[in-house]
């Protein structure tokens, strides 16, 4: 017999231990930090579970600390949504949009680029038509380096120092994208290609609400 024979004896066999429990004292192993010490089956089952312990309440401590991370996005997101349906008129709409990311998101760089619009656009419109059919096929916001010179001059005089991007396409629902929010950092790691896009979504939806209601 060897030891996984004795391991699936014991698996197979859940009361073996009950019907002999002088064994979890008579037989001892190493301790698990101490390799030349030996101690109990009942310690070493002890030292398990406060390993066990452990590992449960750093996992608790990081699901808490991601929950209110999302509390406080979520109270933003609010507060921009809130601002935004305030706001008077296109100029105002863009002003409380681009104070609220650069403020309570501390996002240095924004830029709102919109094309096509009925009525006229928010913008000239600075972007080439290959780069709004590539914003157009996104169905989630890009985060990176920036990919194209159009979009970095989106930034005007901030453009060379902007190291990573979040491109958020404008689109009312299931339409074509009609405009982009660009958000920019000096940091190349601010904006990053594996990051949630969850609330850049959301916050894309919002400014596309607020720039087609307005233009109205």
């Amino acid at each position: 017999m060897n030891a996984n024979d004795v391991a699936r004896y014991l698996r197979d066999n859940p009361d073996f231990l009950a019907q002999h429990h002088e064994l979890f004292t008579q037989l001892t192993v190493p301790h698990p930090q101490h390799g030349g010490q030996a101690i109990s089956l009942a310690e070493r089952q002890l030292h398990a579970l406060r390993d066990k312990i452990r590992l449960l309440e750093q996992k608790l401590a990081e699901l808490i600390r991601f929950g209110e991370e999302n509390d406080d996005v979520s109270a933003k997101v609010h507060r921009l949504a809130a601002a935004l349906a305030a706001a008077g008129g296109a100029d105002e709409a863009r002003q409380a949009l681009v104070s609220s990311l650069q403020e309570d998101f501390a996002v240095p760089y924004v830029a709102l680029e919109t094309w096509g619009l009925a009525g006229g656009a928010l913008d000239e419109g600075r972007l080439g038509e290959q780069v709004r059919r590539q914003l157009d096929a996104l169905r989630h916001p890009y985060c990176g380096a920036p990919e194209h010179m159009e979009v970095l001059a989106c930034f005007g005089e901030a453009a060379p120092h902007v190291r990573s991007v979040a491109l958020i396409p404008l689109r009312r629902r299931g339409g074509a994208a009609f405009g982009v929010l660009a958000l920019g950092s000096a940091e190349a790691e601010r904006f990053y290609a594996e990051m949630g896009t969850l609330y850049l979504g959301r916050i894309g939806d919002l400014a596309a609400a607020a720039v087609s209601v307005v233009r109205r």
